[in-house]
């Protein structure tokens, strides 16, 4: 699973590299993101191509009482999103984290006492989009409406099944030249975690 990337190249060069502009420019700060922190991270939403938002990791459904269950709701196995009641009313609310790494811990050991961790970029910090589904929650007290998210996982690949060697799962690498077509909703091709094409239907 991932629960911590980062993204730490300029916002002129993030606007450049995905032929968007960010809402709020001065709220952008170079970070990396702890997932269980829930921070609010830069994202580009399937409504909005053009515009880059800010929203909170970790999904809360619409129903959803309480925040309690973004804990739950970081990643998203997009084997099972169509099946899980927490993601089922975002399938078609795609979204674009961006990001230029993340990082995965390896069990040392079998008991996962001693880790070695690993940050996972593309050559020149080039930054990329991970795969996620948003969503919309109103909460009780203020009425306040946030946008939240989770990032979609799939099966590792080669490499990364040597490196997260206990669930042998990775984020959904998209390929930026076609990350556009996720966000228009096409179906996906998928060879070891990345986009590379959209199916013809």
């Amino acid at each position: 699973m991932c629960f911590s990337f980062k993204l730490t190249t300029s916002k002129e060069t993030i606007e450049k590299f995905f032929d968007a502009t960010f809402v709020e420019p001065n709220v952008f700060q170079p970070a990396i993101f702890n997932g269980f922190q829930f921070p609010l991270t830069p994202v580009i939403l399937n409504i909005a191509p053009k515009v880059i938002h800010f929203a909170e990791w970790g999904l809360i459904p619409p129903w959803a009482k309480n925040e309690s269950i973004r804990t739950h709701t970081l990643n998203a196995r997009i084997e099972t999103i169509h099946e899980k009641p927490s993601f089922r009313e975002s399938i078609n609310n795609r979204c674009l984290v961006l990001a230029d790494g993340f990082y995965e811990w390896q069990w040392i050991d079998s008991q996962g006492k001693r880790k070695q961790k690993y940050l996972l970029a593309l050559p020149n910090n080039e930054p990329f989009g991970l795969a996620g589904l948003w969503s919309q929650w109103r909460t009780s007290t203020t009425g306040k409406t946030r946008i939240t998210y989770t990032l979609l996982t799939t099966e590792a690949n080669e490499l990364l099944s040597r490196i997260h060697n206990t669930k042998k799962r990775m984020p959904l690498i998209l390929n930026p030249t076609l990350g556009k077509s996720w966000l228009r909703g096409e179906e996906l091709v998928l060879e070891n975690g990345y986009l590379i094409g959209v199916a013809i239907k």
